[in-house]
């Protein structure tokens, strides 16, 4: 029987990682996320972060108490005021960080070619032309109004770089359109948890 790939996706900060945790913790099912990657591309030291050190200088790295412990890690507070509000720049950084994601997604399946179930988390799924990887499609979705509030308070954002961040993707509406199956997350948890519940039931 073919591989189930779900393709995870949805805005910035909708609630793609509490459906991912709960896939993964409540069904053990494997799970392989973009942004988990992207964050791996940009070891200290490794030959992307020299790359995105190289372009943005000594500003673009964390500061730390102790300047001999060895390379310091990207700010990415820095690094989104520098590329959400330069398309340009965007999609500099975008071409070092994603072809690095793409091979770890590659072994990722390859590891777990067994496995009847897996599910990529990939937020740009659909700008990126990425449904080639996956069977089917689930957009996590919520209000306008709860995807900002959302980010201001878990990136620490104001609203203007909230904006910012959610107007580099594709509108959530058209994700919606796109999808095969969308997850309502605009309720309580336990609203979000039983529409995923029903799903896996399906045949």
């Amino acid at each position: 029987m073919p591989q189930r790939k779900i393709g995870l996706t949805g805005g910035i900060a909708t609630g793609k990682t509490t459906v991912a945790d709960h896939l993964a913790t409540v069904h053990n099912i494997p799970i392989f996320d973009a942004d988990l990657y992207a964050r791996d591309a940009v070891t200290p030291g490794g030959e992307i972060w020299q790359r995105i050190h190289e372009r943005y200088g000594p500003e673009i790295l964390t500061k730390g108490d102790n300047p001999h412990r060895g390379p310091a890690p990207i700010n990415r507070a820095n690094l989104g005021q520098i590329v959400f509000n330069d398309a340009t720049e965007l999609r500099w950084l975008e071409a070092q960080i994603h072809p690095y994601v793409g091979q770890r997604f590659d072994q990722a399946l390859a590891d777990h070619g067994d496995a009847p179930l897996v599910v990529l988390v990939i937020p740009l799924l659909f700008e990126k032309n990425l449904t080639h990887r996956i069977t089917e499609t689930w957009v996590v979705s919520c209000t306008d109004e709860q995807q900002r509030q959302r980010l201001m308070t878990r990136n620490n954002l104001t609203e203007s770089q909230a904006e910012s961040r959610i107007a580099a993707q594709m509108p959530l509406s058209e994700k919606c359109d796109r999808a095969d199956v969308v997850l309502d997350n605009s309720q309580d948890p336990a609203h979000l948890i039983k529409q995923i519940e029903t799903l896996l039931r399906q045949p």
